[in-house]
């Protein structure tokens, strides 16, 4: 196969493994605190790549530190809610709603650092809020769906730290200092709380090695090398393609099923999301992967 269609299996393959850890994560999270899973989880991706960026690490400015600390702020506060939110809703639902952080990220852009974003855009993001309350069955959203959704919103934030830093600074830097950030919260978290225990059987480890090495760490480089070989908007398109993965997932190893409203709300997240990925003008580059 050519470089670009070797490029475009292995983000299939990403957007695979990113959509199938929702449901390790929802199974581990019910045997171990959300913060103490957390904290392991990115401890290890950070050691990782700091072993290999260790360079770029030490070159990194002050300016840089500060640029990744808040990067990892946003990370963070991502993935906390992601996590518990999951503890209250289903996978499916946590899927698709994520995966509204590409429909707010020009959203946020345009609110908060006064990008202008097209009609095009703001469609979108009314259809998604559509969605979102179809998916929720036509009534208001449960905790769970709330928090996935503060979850999404930080991702946004996230997405737009991103922008702007890895436009000066070095990437596999950023991505240490954001992932250790991420790691010492949620540690530190987990030890003010009382809840730093080990991983109590073998599903929890595996677990962990999934997502801090194959979803973090593999799926960085997979995605940087993707990069690289195939186009920004069909990396884009494909990554997209998460929250159905989650989907499936749920339905063969949770025996999730939609209701049709569900199914209905799932498909206008889906649509605004393909939209904003088919139109990249609408929003910031997106060099760091969000997932699960």
């Amino acid at each position: 196969m050519s470089r670009a269609r070797t490029a475009e299996v292995g983000l299939i393959g990403v957007a695979a493994v990113w959509g199938g850890t929702f449901v390790m994560v929802q199974d581990a999270i019910a045997k171990l605190p959300t913060l103490a899973f957390l904290g392991y989880r990115f401890l290890a991706a950070a050691v990782v790549v700091a072993v290999v960026w260790r360079a770029a690490l030490r070159a990194l400015p002050a300016e840089g530190w500060r640029a990744g600390a808040l990067m990892g702020v946003f990370l963070t506060l991502g993935y906390v809610l992601q996590t518990l939110g999951l503890e209250h809703t289903t996978v499916s639902n946590a899927g698709f709603i994520t995966g509204l952080f590409v429909v707010l990220t020009p959203v946020l852009a345009a609110v908060f650092l006064r990008d202008r974003i097209g009609p095009l855009a703001w469609g979108a993001a009314i259809v998604s809020a559509l969605g979102l309350y179809l998916l929720s069955g036509g009534g208001s959203p449960n905790t769970g769906d709330m928090l996935v959704l503060g979850c999404a919103v930080a991702f946004a934030a996230h997405i737009l730290a991103t922008a702007r830093a890895a436009s000066v600074y070095d990437t596999g830097a950023l991505l240490v200092v954001q992932l250790g950030v991420c790691g010492v919260v949620c540690t530190a978290g987990a030890l003010i709380a009382g809840d730093l225990r080990s991983p109590p059987d073998g599903s929890v480890w595996i677990a962990l090695a999934v997502t801090a090495l194959v979803a973090s760490v593999l799926g960085f480089f997979i995605q940087t090398y993707a990069q690289k070989h195939t186009s920004a908007t069909r990396t884009a398109l494909i990554l997209a393609s998460e929250p159905a993965f989650a989907a499936l997932c749920a339905y063969l190893f949770n025996d999730e099923r939609l209701e049709a409203l569900g199914w209905a709300g799932a498909a206008l997240i889906m649509a605004s999301i393909l939209v904003v990925e088919l139109a990249p003008r609408l929003r910031p580059p997106r060099p760091l992967p969000e997932e699960a």
